[in-house]
């Protein structure tokens, strides 16, 4: 797979990032985190240096990223949002596998 070059901006400094084909939404969704976080410790105008604030806002990321992996519930996959009328079929599907299943009583 080939990777492609994006010039983005983050706090105002330009940077050249890779990344692979198709993933270009996904990086420009990140650089927006990453830039909204270290904008917004640096205008609390108490640090100054651009190292520290970036430490400061990949620690703020991580926790975030964190707490958001501990609430998902035990057991459940990361899924991509699936639409109301979908996740009800797939419900129903796996309501109809389950029955079968039982009164089989075996999988193989």
């Amino acid at each position: 797979m080939s990777n492609k070059q994006l010039d983005v901006q983050i706090m105002g400094q330009s940077y050249i990032l890779g990344c692979p084909v198709g993933g270009e939404d996904r990086l420009l969704s990140a650089v927006r985190k990453v830039d909204e976080a270290m904008c917004k410790i640096r205008d609390a105008g108490k640090i100054k240096a651009r190292d520290r604030i970036a430490v400061l806002a990949a620690l703020n990321l991580a926790f975030d990223q964190g707490e958001a992996t501990a609430a998902a519930p035990v057991g459940q996959p990361d899924v991509p949002d699936v639409p109301p009328a979908a996740q009800e079929r797939l419900t129903d599907l796996l309501k109809r596998l389950d029955q079968v299943l039982e009164q089989d009583g075996q999988l193989i």
